[in-house]
């Protein structure tokens, strides 16, 4: 049989004819990071973009996150109008910025805003991976200290949904700065009494996990999540040993106690508005016409 089909595709080139192909949308189709199935986009996206196979949870772009998160038509961004600094005068750096808020249609790493879940109102800031791998630079540290400050004056709950590799180094010693200021920030809100949950996803590191992902009064994360500070390849050379398995997973780290809960995709709503109605009591449901 083999053989007749490369005979039939010779008539076909002698022929000058046109050999039929299968019409294939490009763009329509993802292949699952952990097993390997080719899923149609759509109907990823449909569930929430969790492989229906294996249940491995895709990285989510900020604006996907919030229209899973919040209510809709309810979330209103903070314009705060501030642009990126270059203090190393990288002569890329500020062309690869206009590039990326053209491809990714964000001005940054991260959206912050109030909106409401299940009619609950809530400070809420969501990080974006695809957005020089969501790395924290002076603008996502200035908008998530004003997420905070906002979270304070307006006596609202705080949450934040972190993924980031970490600092901006093309920023230098201001990148590293933001640690101190989005930790010192999260600690005027714990004085103020506000609830601050922190959710982690795939992947959380660097400069981000040592400062405000940290330090929520709740932390959660989605499953099989990465999170740590360096990653594990630099751990295993410097200390010369051998990791344990799952090693800085959402369930090692459930296991060790760094988080409370890991949460499901299709969960995480529901638990957010839980925890919120536990915790906030003084706050009224507000019924969405």
């Amino acid at each position: 049989m083999v053989i007749d089909k490369i005979k039939k595709r010779n008539l076909h080139e002698m022929q000058n004819e046109p050999i039929k192909r299968a019409d294939i949308p490009i763009g329509k189709w993802v292949k699952c990071n952990n097993c390997k199935e080719i899923l149609y986009k759509d109907t990823l996206h449909k569930n929430l973009s969790v492989c229906p196979y294996c249940d491995y949870h895709f990285r989510l772009s900020s604006r996907r996150r919030l229209r899973q998160i919040i209510d809709e038509g309810t979330f209103e961004e903070f314009d705060l109008k501030i642009d990126n600094v270059n203090p190393l005068n990288l002569k890329e750096y500020s062309k690869k910025i206009q590039v990326l808020r053209e491809k990714t249609g964000i001005d940054e790493a991260v959206k912050c805003g109030i909106g409401k879940i299940n009619g609950l109102k809530v400070v809420i800031a969501v990080m974006d991976g695809n957005f020089l791998m969501g790395s924290m630079g002076t603008v996502v540290g200035e908008k998530i200290t004003y997420s905070i400050e906002q979270a304070i004056e307006k006596k609202l709950p705080l949450i934040i949904f972190s993924v980031s590799g970490g600092a901006r180094m093309q920023e230098g010693i201001m990148s590293l700065m933001q640690m101190a200021k989005t930790a010192s920030s999260i600690a005027k809100l714990n004085e103020a009494g506000n609830l601050f949950i922190s959710v982690l996803t795939d992947p959380t590191y660097g400069g981000v996990t040592a400062s405000f992902a940290s330090l929520g009064d709740i932390i959660l994360a989605e499953p099989k999540a990465m999170i740590g500070f360096a990653g594990p390849r630099v751990i295993k050379e410097t200390i010369k040993q051998e990791l344990p398995e799952g090693f800085q997973t959402a369930e090692f780290l459930l296991e060790h106690g760094f988080i409370d809960k890991i949460v499901h995709r299709k969960d995480m709503k529901d638990m957010l508005y839980k925890l919120l109605k536990m915790h906030t009591p003084y706050q009224k449901e507000v019924k969405n016409v």
